[in-house]
């Protein structure tokens, strides 16, 4: 295992209160090595999305510590943690979340002027989708879509890529070609990934560091 990149510690979160309380995320502890493939597998419902929420810095954990390089992010303020999810992560949803008024071009620059990246353009060039710059959205397959997010999210230059369920929405075969793709970005820029998942079929693609279970909020390698 390389260098311990995230260390969580006794992670708890809940929503709601009172009777209608519930416990999702119950004490746990993980480690995450950096450039490692972590895959967080569990069935729906387990608690695997909120727990990729909460280490990313998109939700408040209840309790518990996230150390980024040794640096705790679950007591920072707003303004700190905003900055921390600009400079440090990048995420792809299971939906693509594009902005259906630009083009290929001006989606993936979204992510890059975040990160004054001039070369974002590469990037496009990676994901296969150089002849169809200036296609917009609703011109572009599911597949397709899917790759502008993961070339805009990779525009912010990020230390870690967050995937929640990135092929979900697609068919089989479009699906495992966008984790190759993903398999191949990860060994080229030595990024961290992490992904949440439900399907057992993906380390027949991708060599992963760890799998991590997660089982009613708590989890076991």
């Amino acid at each position: 295992m390389g260098k311990k990149m995230i260390s969580i510690k006794n992670l708890h979160k809940s929503f709601g209160a009172g009777e209608s309380r519930t416990e999702v995320l119950k004490g746990i502890t993980l480690d995450i090595a950096d450039h490692d493939f972590m895959v967080l597998l569990g069935a729906s419902g387990s608690g695997k999305s909120t727990l990729l929420n909460v280490i990313s810095g998109l939700e408040p954990s209840d309790s518990g510590e996230i150390q980024y390089d040794g640096r705790d992010i679950s007591g920072m303020k707003d303004k700190e943690i905003t900055l921390f999810r600009k400079t440090t992560i990048g995420f792809v949803f299971q939906q693509y979340f594009l902005l259906p008024n630009l083009n290929v071009d001006k989606n993936v620059r979204m992510g890059a002027d975040l990160a004054h990246n001039p070369e974002y353009r590469k990037l496009i060039e990676d994901v296969g989708l150089g002849n169809k710059i200036k296609k917009y959205p609703y011109e572009l397959s599911g597949g397709e879509q899917q790759r502008v997010s993961i070339a805009r999210a990779l525009a912010k230059k990020p230390k870690v890529l967050y995937l929640d369920e990135p092929t979900g929405a697609l068919d089989e075969a479009t699906g495992r070609n966008v984790l190759d793709l993903l398999c191949r970005l990860q060994k080229e820029m030595g990024f961290t990934m992490v992904m949440v998942t439900h399907n057992q079929n993906y380390d027949a693609q991708c060599k992963t560091s760890k799998v991590v279970s997660i089982v009613s909020g708590g989890c076991f390698f």
